[in-house]
């Protein structure tokens, strides 16, 4: 049997306690999400600075908090997989490798929208 799910007000709230508790484990325990947090700081101020107008702030901004987001997942991958076992297994690195992979590409993002807005 379920136990019923909170609504409204209490669900919100409790949706906030839990991300709050996220970030701060991210922060905490994830050496990669400081750097990209830190990156995050220079690029963010950098973008909304350079941007000629809302759609090229967006496009410089938007890719750097993506990397952020996908970062936390990527972290949420290797938390599971490290809370199934430790022992190596193919696809427990298969798993890791493709959460690695979303990271890379999010930072290809942002290179080519910095490129094509700053440059073309």
């Amino acid at each position: 049997m379920h136990r019923p799910k909170p609504t409204g007000f209490t669900r919100v709230f409790r949706a906030f306690g839990a991300s709050s508790r996220g970030l701060a484990a991210a922060f905490r325990d994830e050496a990669a999400f400081r750097q990209e947090l830190l990156l995050s700081l220079l690029v963010i101020p950098l973008g909304l600075w350079l941007g000629a107008n809302g759609v090229e702030k967006a496009l410089l901004v938007g890719p750097m908090l993506l990397i952020l987001v996908i970062e936390l997942l990527n972290s949420a991958i290797e938390a599971t997989v490290d809370r199934i076992g430790l022992e190596h297994h193919e696809l427990s690195g298969m798993a890791k490798d493709l959460g690695s992979a979303a990271v890379m590409l999010g930072f290809v993002l942002l290179v080519v929208s910095w490129l094509l807005v700053l440059l073309f």
